[in-house]
């Protein structure tokens, strides 16, 4: 219901606001600041790089030629638009659901899911396929957010974001994958760097459950669209979606009208009736929640997208596309080591401007690396940044070499491949 959860909102009020708004360091002040502190945050991850890269990477379609079909920054931006609608209605503080919203996704490798298995399995070798998960986008994103994006202060000076805490904390507590009735948050204050796995830690604060629930939202429908436009849903895709509706909300239920005789999706129909359903069935004691019939549907339609769409025979072709080029980059990359230990890391990227300009400037910014006879390089170029990386610990320049991939958009790693290959 309508202002429903105002009582439970991040303000001022809250015992644990000063834990919310909590910043590694101060940010600097301009003297002439109207920006609350989530607002800040939002302006902060809406600028840095790793956002402006989300439009060319994948959503679910790679690398994709078609300006209509829907990329990474895309759907997050359609997060946003979801997470601050159910926030201003039930009542909570839409500025940290949009700053949350805004910056869930700037951990995702390139090619999207699949990338990030690749990047996942590479790191997996060392202890074997059983070994847990060591690369997540939802911690990938807390980590670049903490380590690696930065912005020029008003000196020039590129400086950390150092976002809040609760911020920081929905960034990497977003994994919507996991398919929950009445979520709430969590009543402590952790170390989110003591979490392991995706999925299992709910957020600190209300806001962050709401970006959990609209991540989810805001895909379901679109995926279905897009696959549509590239014809790659047939006759029995077409019923199983009738079925589906039929079976779980009927046929003249509300969200039915955004399948129009099964062979098109209104995506903005479907993401308004699963919005209001959520509005009208959540409240402080029951958690975020939908109804047993859309909750249903919603479980129907993701299983329905895996099947019909994410495991479609035309992106599994691209997927070993993608492992080929994600694993060249890996084995160059990793043959670097020696160099950079010398400080001549552009001495073994010589042929390849693309991947050595860029790399090298990963090294000065984020390693202990000195470029040999410019060992000042760092400080004329005005990085304020802390040493990420160990270039003299195998583990850690491994690591280096893992961000530094995940951090490239489809479009880049496809040219510094073509670079590393063309002779």
């Amino acid at each position: 219901m309508k202002d429903s959860f105002r009582g439970v909102r991040c303000n001022q009020e809250r015992e644990n606001w000063q834990s919310c708004v909590a910043r590694e360091n101060s940010l600097y002040n301009r003297g002439n600041e109207i920006r609350s502190d989530f607002e800040r945050d939002y302006t902060r991850l809406l600028h840095c790089q790793a956002f402006s890269r989300l439009k060319h990477k994948t959503q679910v379609f790679f690398a994709p030629h078609n300006d209509h079909t829907c990329t990474r920054m895309e759907h997050v931006l359609h997060v946003v638009s979801v997470a601050s609608t159910i926030a201003k209605y039930l009542g909570l503080n839409a500025q940290l659901a949009s700053a949350i919203a805004i910056g869930h996704d700037i951990g995702h490798a390139p090619f999207g899911h699949h990338g990030e298995a690749c990047i996942n399995s590479l790191l997996e070798q060392q202890e074997g396929v059983n070994a847990p998960k060591k690369f997540w986008h939802e911690r990938n994103s807390l980590f670049f957010a903490d380590f690696i994006e930065t912005l020029a202060d008003p000196d020039g000076f590129q400086q950390p974001l150092d976002l809040t805490y609760a911020v920081r904390d929905g960034l990497i507590c977003h994994c919507g994958e996991i398919d929950q009735q009445g979520i709430m948050p969590r009543t402590e204050a952790i170390d989110l760097y003591s979490i392991k796995r995706p999925g299992i830690v709910q957020p600190y604060t209300w806001e962050g459950c709401v970006v959990k629930v609209a991540d989810k939202i805001a895909y379901l429908g679109r995926d279905i669209e897009d696959a549509r436009s590239y014809h790659m849903l047939d006759m029995t895709s077409y019923r199983e979606l009738r079925e589906i509706v039929a079976s779980t909300l009927g046929i003249e239920g509300k969200a039915a009208h955004a399948f129009r005789s099964g062979k098109a999706v209104n995506t903005t129909v479907l993401i308004n009736d699963l919005i209001v359903n959520l509005c009208e069935q959540s409240s402080p004691e029951k958690g975020l929640c939908f109804s047993d019939d859309y909750f249903k549907f919603i479980v129907e339609i993701k299983k329905f997208n895996y099947k019909r769409i994410y495991k479609h025979w035309r992106l599994g072709e691209f997927k070993q596309y993608a492992t080929g080029i994600i694993k060249t980059l890996y084995n160059v990359l990793m043959r670097v080591q020696p160099y950079a230990q010398t400080g001549r890391a552009s001495l073994a990227l010589r042929y390849y401007p693309n991947l050595c300009a860029t790399y090298e400037d990963w090294l000065i910014k984020y390693a202990n690396y000195k470029v040999r006879g410019k060992e000042n390089r760092k400080q004329l170029l005005r990085y304020n940044t802390r040493e990420v990386f160990d270039i003299y610990d195998n583990e850690s320049y491994q690591k280096c070499v893992v961000e530094y991939i995940s951090g490239m958009t489809d479009q880049f790693a496809i040219c510094v491949y073509e670079e590393i290959i063309t002779f």
